[in-house]
């Protein structure tokens, strides 16, 4: 062979690297999230999941067991996403109610919207046993304990009580779900749940003066 020839390629596939189990679990997730925005959440089986992520259903089953626990492990992603969202804008955020209400407001209607559609069909089918129904439940408890924290140096001497922060979050989501839809823009459910948390924390400062 003179010194201009090359040897001639491996034209032999080479084999695909293993997923590590960490990566395996991001891809069944990624795709998870795509087939219930595509498909919507009844879409969304452990079959299906396998199907759309080539893996064989073995795989998927042991990554997520049953259907509310791939159901549990998005929800617990999404509130993760929007802890840490919530957490670092009010560690920013200047010591006044309206500036904490509106880091509460903009992060929970940005976070729904980052993710999309699919999340109201998520937290909706949460609903569909009270294993799931647990999980949202205690999730919710410390989503409302952060704004009341965050909140209650603002209320005076007074209290914020938990079914007004129960109503704030039944407004947030309500809000949330319209800007996802497109019924409402983002800065209209922004601008009307900062509306709500004000006035749910003077009015919180007010009862307890008289």
């Amino acid at each position: 062979m003179s010194s201009t020839e090359t040897p001639e390629q491996d034209s032999s596939p080479q084999p695909r690297r293993r997923m590590s189990r960490e990566e395996r679990l991001r891809q069944l997730l990624d795709v998870a999230w795509q087939l219930v925005r595509e498909e919507g959440t009844d879409a969304l089986t452990l079959g299906r999941l396998a199907e759309q992520a080539g893996v064989t259903k073995p795989v998927v089953y042991d990554h997520f067991t049953t259907r509310p626990g791939l159901l549990a492990v998005l929800y617990q992603e999404f509130d993760a996403r929007q802890t840490a969202l919530m957490d670092t804008a009010l560690e920013a955020s200047e010591p006044t109610l309206a500036s904490k209400a509106m880091v509460i407001a903009s992060s929970y209607v940005d976070c729904v919207l980052l993710q999309g559609r699919e999340i109201p069909g998520v937290i909706a089918a949460l609903t569909s046993s009270p294993e799931l129904e647990k999980i949202k439940r205690e999730y919710e408890a410390i989503f409302m304990g952060k704004c009341r924290n965050a909140l209650l140096p603002f209320a005076g001497t007074g209290d914020i009580a938990p079914a007004s922060l129960r109503a704030m979050l039944g407004a947030a989501e309500a809000l949330s779900h319209a800007a996802a839809t497109g019924e409402i823009t983002a800065e209209q459910a922004q601008d009307e749940l900062f509306e709500t948390i004000v006035a749910m924390v003077e009015r919180s400062a007010r009862f307890r003066r008289v």
